[in-house]
């Protein structure tokens, strides 16, 4: 079974764009949105069961600067929710394309219906290096660079995909926002540049998951519209997953000098509901789940490797509003039971 995947990237082209092999780890020109890939991959022997994510086997429909009209038509009639997803840090080309491919078959394997989606990534030049020991942070550095630096490539991405979501919402979709890792870093980056550029509030997503997030953990405290502050401009409701045993975010607060990740015990003041109010944010700890292989790289991926966090995020992607359900208390270390 072949999963589409609509795309766009502004990693340096090295070669033909019909070649997965040719999107490269440079980043084209920082103020230029129409050196911006768009086009439409194929992935295929996605495996849930064996965690892999398979393997890119066409690329067409391919356009600079904004999506095809084949695309432009996909998406703004689905037939089904969008799954926006941005990828983090230590994906290749390859890897972005394929792990959203993963995620979509993922959610759609909870059996509930919402989550059942079709995809669009944004891919930005992540160098794509295995984690390795001694750990490679040179590498890391440089990827948190270039994801700071795709901000503006990924605000004109969202100004791209804002009359399609608006158009498929007008046709009884929903919209999804999903940012992993360093993802959530280039996040900041785009939402800062779009009002600093002059664009006002837009009903982007009908919900944002900011999962194992590689970001301040500060990031909604700047003055708007620093960082995080005026993403509830753009997402109707922002759920936020975090984990205390997520080992990966440990190492990148060293890195980081010490400045706490919102992905290892949520936003500063998190326990303040007139900051945080429930109704428009969800603060998940995920910190107990043990219902997957857990190691030091999979600790920082349990938004597709727990099927107890998958069920918390598909059933989000169901509900409206005052479906939501107030926080429980958290689990217990070891625990596998669900937040909701």
């Amino acid at each position: 079974m072949l999963t589409t995947v609509y795309f766009a990237t502004n990693r340096a082209l090295n070669g033909s764009a019909s070649d997965w092999q040719s999107y490269g780890t440079g980043i084209v020109a920082p103020s230029d949105a129409g050196a911006v890939t768009y086009a439409t991959a194929f992935v295929d022997n996605t495996n849930l069961t064996a965690d892999t994510a398979g393997a890119i086997q066409q690329i067409q429909d391919i356009q600079q600067g904004g999506f095809s009209q084949s695309a432009i038509a996909d998406l703004s009639a689905p037939g089904r929710n969008l799954l926006v997803f941005i990828h983090g840090f230590d994906n290749s080309f390859e890897n972005a394309i394929t792990r959203a491919a993963f995620n979509r078959e993922w959610f759609a394997a909870s059996g509930v219906g919402a989550a059942d989606t079709s995809v669009v990534a944004f891919a930005w030049p992540s160098l794509g290096q295995l984690i390795s020991f001694p750990l490679p942070w040179g590498d890391y550095k440089k990827d948190q660079t270039m994801a700071g630096q795709s901000g503006f490539h990924l605000m004109s991405f969202f100004a791209n995909l804002l009359p399609l979501v608006q158009q498929a919402r007008a046709n009884g979709s929903r919209v999804f926002l999903l940012a992993h890792s360093m993802g959530n870093f280039a996040l900041q980056a785009a939402v800062e540049s779009w009002f600093s550029h002059g664009n006002g509030d837009a009903y982007l997503f009908d919900e944002a998951f900011l999962a194992a997030a590689d970001e301040q953990f500060n990031t909604f405290d700047f003055p708007e519209p620093g960082r995080l502050s005026s993403l509830h401009r753009l997402a109707d409701r922002i759920s936020i997953y975090f984990s205390g045993a997520d080992q990966v975010l440990s190492i990148s607060e060293l890195v980081n000098l010490g400045a706490e990740r919102l992905g290892q015990d949520g936003p500063d003041n998190r326990t303040d509901v007139a900051r945080f109010p429930p109704a428009q944010y969800r603060l998940v700890n995920c910190t107990g789940f043990r219902d997957y292989p857990f190691d030091f790289a999979g600790s920082h991926q349990y938004y597709r490797r727990s099927p107890g966090v998958r069920t918390d995020i598909a059933q989000t992607m169901a509900a409206r509003g005052s479906e939501i359900r107030p926080l429980e208390p958290w689990p217990k270390p070891g625990s596998d039971k669900r937040l909701t």
